[in-house]
């Protein structure tokens, strides 16, 4: 028949006979739960109690004990009903148990393992220690099994690192890494293969590991003896060398020159701005937004397979078209295409340069399909395309004044082609005590 051993929350031992209950026991200075188990070689139940001890109660103690149910009754009537519960044997190990087991192997003695939260224990039946492990790490799970060693057992120890430490008594023979941290490891055999790794995650996910690989039963044929042809093997080695040389020239590797390059990309930016406004979803609040036109012209001297034209500039500008993919580009032959900036959003980009990159595959004969390269140039934008002249203003919200001892540079000098018209700022250029900028983000 089956006998079912229940620990509640109060520290109470329930047995069952198959459906039907026999009776139950409390356990003398209970405070909080720990893990059970159960010796069939000693009949008793082992657990860790909340003094950090490790306790072993004989079934038939717990038998002929006092019954819970009568646990409210006086000492005398205790007494006089049954025998009081004692512990068979108690061995204090110094914190608190994440599990316990008990394992009995052939090759080995009957044994109580005891996982703590900084050591694992190995005990006798009586409650000795056998030996003991000191952990450098966290441990979550563990088992013990069966060892092709005599008179040893192997260990399965898990940890909060994700990883799994493999022991033959106190020595560490193998650790793997884990993908997630087990809250539970056992070692099973499914179908032929044996020694495979069962690990739970706190999540639910379930792994099948298996350490170690399986030998490899093919075997090279014997390569049939030939006499070796000297000639062949040099003409081959001068071949390779060739090959190697060729494709580790520099040349092929530094930069090259500018005159030189393979495809160039240039860009030109409009002087003027642009007549009718291109500029698209502009966030500012304003009667037209400016926008000035940027030419780009993109010239091969080889064959380009696959270019593609990206055109960046700095937030909050914007581009009206930032992606070109053209066709394969001939010898000799070029592409352009004309493009508008215009400020998008409502503040002062911090850079009026923008970046135009050119990616695109040159086909080689060692590699038909085409080496990437890159080919990219800068320009600049006016400042124009952001700010507007202003009146000069002593009630402005912003105002910044430069004091010098020596006669002030001309703004057109410092900022050349920046407005088209400077003239609101020529008086204040000629006094030389003072420069004020009269410039107004748009």
């Amino acid at each position: 028949r089956d006998l079912i051993c229940i620990q509640s929350m109060d520290g109470m031992l329930m047995l069952f006979e198959q459906e039907s209950y026999a009776f139950g026991r409390f356990l003398p200075g209970f405070l909080l739960p720990g893990p059970l188990t159960y010796s069939s070689r000693t009949d008793s139940f082992i657990t860790v109690s909340s003094c950090q001890q490790v306790e072993s109660y004989k079934y038939q103690v717990l038998a002929f004990a006092t019954d819970a149910d009568e646990r409210q009754e006086t000492e005398q009537q205790k007494l006089s009903s049954g025998k009081r519960l004692a512990v068979d044997w108690v061995l204090n190990i110094g914190e608190q148990a994440l599990d316990i087991c008990v394992v009995s192997f052939n090759q080995a003695v009957s044994s109580v393992f005891v996982l703590g939260e900084r050591n694992f224990f190995c005990l006798k039946d009586n409650g000795q220690i056998r030996f003991m492990k000191k952990l450098d790490y966290s441990p979550s799970c563990f088992i013990p099994y069966c060892s092709v060693k005599e008179g040893t057992i192997n260990t399965l120890v898990g940890n909060h690192g994700k990883i799994l430490n493999i022991y033959q008594d106190v020595t560490l023979k193998w650790a793997t890494q884990l993908p997630h941290i087990p809250v539970s490891v056992k070692v099973a055999n499914l179908q032929d293969l044996k020694g495979v790794i069962v690990t739970l995650s706190d999540n639910g996910h379930l792994q099948c590991s298996y350490l170690g690989t399986d030998p490899s039963l093919f075997q090279a044929p014997k390569v049939d003896s030939r006499e070796i042809n000297y000639e062949e093997f040099d003409a081959e080695m001068k071949e390779l060398q060739k090959i190697i040389k060729e494709a580790t020239q520099t040349q092929d590797i530094l930069p090259k020159s500018e005159k030189h390059r393979d495809l160039t990309v240039t860009a030109e930016v409009s002087p003027h701005l642009d007549a009718e406004s291109q500029a698209i979803d502009s966030e500012i609040k304003a009667a037209a937004v400016p926008s000035v036109t940027v030419k780009i012209t993109i010239q091969s001297r080889v064959t380009a397979q696959k270019p593609n034209l990206a055109v960046c500039v700095q937030a909050p500008l914007a581009v009206t078209c930032d992606q070109f993919i053209f066709h394969d580009l001939e010898p000799d032959s070029s592409e352009t295409v004309v493009l508008s900036v215009f400020l998008k959003g409502n503040c002062s980009p911090s850079e009026l340069e923008g970046n135009c990159v050119v990616s695109y595959n040159t086909p080689t004969e060692l590699n038909p399909e085409g080496i990437l390269k890159v080919a990219q140039c800068n320009f600049r934008l006016p400042l124009r395309l952001v700010c507007s002249p202003a009146q000069p203003s002593k009630a402005a919200n912003h105002k910044l004044t430069i004091d010098t001892n020596k006669p002030p540079v001309s703004f057109l000098t410092v900022f050349p082609g920046r407005f088209l018209n400077m003239s609101v700022i020529g008086d204040v250029l000629g006094t030389p005590t003072g420069v004020v900028c009269l410039c107004q983000v748009m």
